[in-house]
């Protein structure tokens, strides 16, 4: 029997220890995705208790503490930090499988040193020894003792990017904490807040919006100011690929009855956001970005729940879509222009990875190294056999040693250990490989394939000074 998360874990042949032991383990962070935000970064923000920055916002841990039947009291109701905290630990241990419970105690172990299992009974405990740690730890500490190079956090074009500045002007953090670029409010005219966003979009910008030729120079001013502060990844949350081509005067009258409030078809909405995703993907090529597609959640499913406590309370789930030939269609009229930016493709539904993979296959090339990417394994799906499975679809038909690794996706400063636990996963299928002789014990050959996926494909694929 194996001991419970010991220096091995998941690390199951000697090949899998040494690799990951020798060289991923201690490789620095580039967390080129999540949702940490830049104004507690600037402000250093520090914790009082373990509730705090573990629970609050965090909808993975709110799930599995509604799946056991606590009361929303004590997951997102006025129940004080210490009953968020016992509630917690009762749904945890019965968590078994979930990476959560993985999670949880990496996280107990590398920021508190806290080895105890936490349960209902180790709780009381476990409470009064991560907050007597947490009293030097801020959240500026976290990032350092996480080895994280380079944070990109999650940010509106209409954002004044003033805490971005702020860091940059300090210049104390060798972390670099760079903006990305997320215009899913400007893409999507079905909102409800369509046309008040895009009031506040003219006003940033300096443009009067009242046609899509207008909306196109709004946003060009703005993707030009991300840039001056050294954004360099775009991020769109699509729940679908649209695909539906249409001149610029369809595209006016969409946007004119979006401004107006008017509802519209499917065909209409799916034609604006084929034209806008279309120009924005121009435009990341043009200046050397990355995008991202987020693909395949149906989100605020209960509306109930949604009514009472609003979005991303852990009430999204995973969308089938029928994705090929709109992915095939967009991807084709940007390379059709020779403006197909690099781009990274991410499914919430893990019956797309092949798709992804293929279709995504059929764009590489122009002298860029991996240049269309199968996104880590996302949200539902990074856990042990998600990731594996992600990894194994990028290898059986692309090249893995391309592959630009794991990020967080989080809004937590607790969360860096999710890429240690890619890492491991990581090794561990490579070590299979190896000592099942599919692959060659070529130490150096293995050593760049580890650190690339690990850490340094990322710096080459986002073209990042560090």
């Amino acid at each position: 029997m194996q001991p419970f998360m010991n220096d091995d874990f998941l690390l199951k042949t000697e090949t899998a220890r040494h690799l990951f032991h020798t060289y991923a383990e201690s490789l620095p962070i580039f967390d080129y995705h999540c949702h940490i935000s830049p104004k507690e970064i600037w402000e250093n923000k520090s914790y009082e208790n373990i509730t705090q920055v573990w629970l609050y916002g965090d909808h993975y841990k709110w799930r599995i503490m509604r799946a056991v039947g606590i009361d929303e009291k004590y997951i997102t109701g006025d129940g004080t930090d210490y009953e968020k905290f016992l509630a917690y630990a009762k749904a945890l241990s019965l968590a078994i499988g979930n990476p959560l419970y993985h999670w949880s105690h990496l996280e107990l172990k590398h920021y508190f040193g806290i080895d105890e299992t936490l349960n209902e009974k180790s709780a009381p405990a476990i409470w009064e020894k991560a907050n007597a740690a947490l009293k030097e730890l801020p959240c500026r500490k976290l990032i350092e003792m996480s080895n994280v190079a380079l944070i990109a956090t999650t940010d509106d074009p209409i954002d004044s990017l003033e805490y971005h500045k702020l860091i940059r002007e300090e210049g104390a953090m060798k972390t670099k904490v760079l903006p990305a670029f997320r215009p899913d409010k400007a893409v999507d005219p079905t909102r409800a807040d369509f046309a008040e966003y895009m009031g506040k979009l003219s006003e940033v910008s300096g443009v009067d919006i009242r046609t899509f030729a207008d909306v196109k120079e709004a946003l060009h001013k703005r993707l030009a100011f991300f840039h001056e502060n050294g954004s360099r990844v775009s991020d769109h949350a699509l729940d679908y690929i649209p695909f539906v081509e249409a001149t610029e005067a369809e595209v006016n009258a969409v946007l004119a009855k979006a401004l107006l409030g008017q509802p519209l078809t499917q065909v209409e909405r799916d034609q604006y956001r084929t034209a806008i995703v279309k120009f924005l993907a121009a435009e990341y090529h043009d200046l050397g970005w990355v995008m991202q597609w987020h693909i395949a959640s149906i989100r605020d499913n209960n509306k109930r729940l949604y009514r009472k406590l609003g979005v991303d309370v852990g009430n999204d789930a995973i969308l089938d879509v029928h994705l090929a030939r709109n992915l095939s269609a967009l991807m084709n009229a940007c390379a059709e222009d020779d403006k197909l930016p690099r781009t990274i493709l991410y499914s919430l539904n893990p019956n797309d990875n092949y798709t992804l993979m293929t279709v995504g296959g059929c764009f590489q090339g122009e002298g860029v190294f991996g240049k269309i990417q199968l996104g880590s394994a996302w949200w539902f799906n990074d856990h042990i056999d998600g990731m594996t499975d992600q990894l194994r679809a990028f290898a059986n038909v692309g090249v893995l040693g391309t592959f630009i690794g794991m990020l967080t996706d989080s809004r937590s400063f607790l969360s860096y250990f999710r890429h240690e636990y890619f890492r491991r996963i990581l090794c561990n299928l490579i070590g299979e490989w190896v000592e099942n002789g599919e692959y060659p014990n070529d130490e150096e050959t293995l050593a760049q394939i580890v650190e690339g996926i690990s850490f340094k494909n990322a710096v080459k694929y986002f073209n990042i000074e560090l």
